[in-house]
């Protein structure tokens, strides 16, 4: 049952990816559209909830040997689209809607950002089944957003990423949790030093999803946050259809359990990283339907009201 007003808002953004291969364009842009087919958007609609559109990315280009360096892939239309995308979920939050962001990569989570950045201290629990913390500060290799992401929101990245119109950090670091690297994270002692709470994949599955969740919960300011879910935070025996895939990671049960606990206190929501282009038979389109339907039919259910 949905108990907030959920609005579908499609992005179907790669701007963030790496090319799979060189001249290529990651698939994460057909994503809303492959979820649709899977019947998600019939699910949640038959439920209450409303289709609130799309915003546009800019089109991707693999510009690795015409970028100048301090820039990140697709820099420009990055920052065009954080804008655009995150005027429209302040719009839907101000109406009193609770946005499903259906990505696209997780460079999506700057407009979530923007979106909450006028908010005191915004909150976040960021699902992932890596930390995405490079950062100029840590790496030489800076380029791909969606793997950065993370340290952008928390104001670690260049200031034309990390600090757009004067509004970073976008998410205060004590109050942001993440939930589900593994344990090899090559970031992870960094991110466990800087926000407030750090829980990979292992630990998670060995405390539980509810006490997993309820410590996240805690720390994020107990509602009002921001509920970011890449679907790599599944192990790839269940969702190989992703750019990075990694096992040690979540059941489908376990995934639903923790979004279940985590969506109520959500202002919104934004889920990316699902690669159609690696699912051509749709299975893992059903599947993360079903996780998703299962998962987040209360999101804001506390914040909106009923």
């Amino acid at each position: 049952m949905v108990d907030a007003v959920i609005a579908l808002l499609s992005a179907p953004s790669n701007l963030g990816l790496r090319p799979p291969e060189p001249g290529g364009v990651p698939g994460t842009a057909k994503a809303p559209e492959a979820l649709r087919e899977a019947g998600l958007y019939g699910s949640f609609q038959s439920a209450g909830a409303l289709d609130a559109g799309v915003v546009l990315p800019g089109r991707y280009v693999d510009d690795d040997h015409t970028r100048p360096s301090g820039r990140v892939r697709n820099e420009e239309a990055i920052v065009d689209h954080a804008r655009r995308l995150g005027a429209r979920i302040s719009a839907l939050i101000e109406r009193g809607h609770a946005p499903l962001v259906l990505g696209g990569d997780c460079s999506l989570l700057l407009s979530a950002g923007l979106a909450l950045a006028v908010r005191p201290a915004p909150g976040l629990i960021h699902i992932d089944g890596h930390t995405d913390f490079r950062h100029p500060g840590n790496s030489d290799e800076c380029a791909s957003l969606a793997g950065e992401d993370l340290a952008a929101a928390i104001g670690l990245h260049w200031p034309a990423i990390a600090d757009i119109d004067g509004l970073g950090p976008y998410f205060a670091p004590a109050r942001t949790a993440h939930i589900g690297c593994r344990d090899d994270d090559e970031e992870l002692a960094e991110a466990s030093a800087r926000l407030g709470l750090v829980i990979p994949a292992g630990v998670a599955m060995g405390r539980g999803m509810p006490e997993t969740a309820a410590a996240a919960i805690t720390v994020a300011g107990g509602s009002g946050y921001w509920l970011q879910l890449d679907v790599d935070v599944l192990d790839p025996r269940w969702m190989p259809a992703v750019d990075s895939p990694d096992p040690g990671g979540l059941d489908p049960d376990e995934l639903v359990g923790l979004l279940r606990a985590c969506a109520p206190g959500a202002v919104g929501a934004s889920i990316t990283v699902f690669d159609p282009d690696l699912d051509p038979d749709g299975r893992y389109a059903l599947l993360l339907a079903r996780i998703l339907r299962d998962g987040l039919g209360e999101l804001g259910s506390r914040v909106h009201g009923g």
